[in-house]
């Protein structure tokens, strides 16, 4: 019964001519779909080529804000839901949630609240060529996260140049740590970002503590709380566009007897522009001291801009893990429309 309010309401807000309230709500999206063919190896038999449509984290929201009865100050929020393009839901669900929150802002800054990406994950800025896509750097790289319960506070831009975000995640009794006690703080995992952005110059620095990520897993197999420090840097001179991030993620508490894991991760990117057509290519590796493992991507593409929202693209990307002798290799092309 929700699945199908939900959807009449956002049906009904498309329908809407231009959405013309001047205070409502921005109704907005993306469909991001793919033909990819992947083939996967671990090390003792190959698999064979598969074909697949991907939806590729398509999506639909509503964002907005208005002014509140105190003078500059203003209400915001967002609730934006991913959608599956290619069979319609994503394990049984027509909607799956994206960043969602409710705030304040003014001239003080920015307070929000709900579930939405890490400060450490928007420090990437627009350095993933590949996002979305098989060529993501979340594939190699921890501190992608989009968490639960989250509180954050940015600065306004100080001196049209520098911005602060502070967040912190309360764990609301769960055992994040895996130490049989359940945390109840206020602040039991932290987030901060420091970015500064002028012109074609992009540059941030992230730490991130005690945070819980899926993509690491200790020598017992379970996913241990982690400490991240993130440096990314993004140069625009022209029709170039340059990437670089460096990363260290370290266990913040090991299991008894054992050491702590620590992985060192280096992304670098590039694309350049001529016309309509944009010519990329990205390198993402991941080197792990405790289990020696290390994880390599390499991916190449190419898109051509139909209009200002809309693109089709080609790409290719080769996914190694070395200790694991596994490898997978995607061959696709897409398209992408936002509105």
């Amino acid at each position: 019964m929700k699945k199908n309010l939900l959807a009449i309401a956002v049906g009904a807000a498309v329908a809407m001519p231009a959405l013309a309230l001047a205070d409502g709500p921005t109704v907005y999206g993306k469909v991001n779909v793919s033909l990819e063919n992947a083939e996967f190896d671990d090390g003792v038999n190959s698999s064979e080529d598969a074909w697949e449509l991907n939806s590729n984290a398509s999506r639909l929201g509503v964002k907005g804000d208005f002014d509140l009865d105190v003078a500059g100050l203003k209400a915001i929020y967002q609730a934006e839901f991913e959608i599956s393009v290619d069979d319609g839901d994503k394990g049984g669900q027509t909607f799956t949630q994206r960043n969602i929150y409710g705030g304040l802002k003014g001239g003080f800054g920015t307070l929000k609240a709900g579930k939405f990406d890490t400060p450490t994950k928007k420090a990437q800025g627009k350095i993933d060529q590949f996002n979305d896509i098989g060529g993501d750097i979340k594939n190699v790289l921890s501190g992608e996260n989009r968490v639960s319960n989250i509180i954050q506070y940015s600065t306004p831009a100080l001196g049209d140049l520098v911005t602060l975000n502070a967040a912190f995640i309360p764990a609301e009794n769960n055992d994040i740590d895996g130490d049989g006690d359940p945390e109840t703080g206020l602040a039991d995992t932290i987030s901060v970002s420091l970015v500064a952005e002028k012109d074609m110059f992009y540059g941030a620095i992230s730490h991130d503590a005690d945070m819980t990520d899926e993509l690491i897993t200790d020598e017992t197999g379970n996913s241990p709380t982690i400490n991240i420090t993130r440096a990314a840097l993004g140069l625009k001179p022209g029709n170039l566009e340059l990437g670089a991030l460096f990363q260290v993620a370290e266990e913040a508490e090991s299991a008894a007897g054992m050491d702590k894991g620590e992985e060192t991760s280096y992304i670098l990117s590039g694309a350049f522009k001529i016309d309509r057509v944009k010519l990329k290519a990205q390198y993402g590796m991941t080197e792990a001291d405790v289990s020696d493992e290390e994880a390599t991507q390499i991916s190449l593409g190419a898109d051509y801009k139909l209009a200002k929202a809309s693109k089709v693209y080609a790409y290719g990307t080769q996914l190694e893990f070395d200790v694991a002798d596994t490898e997978e290799t995607i061959f696709g092309i897409g398209m992408e429309h936002k509105f």
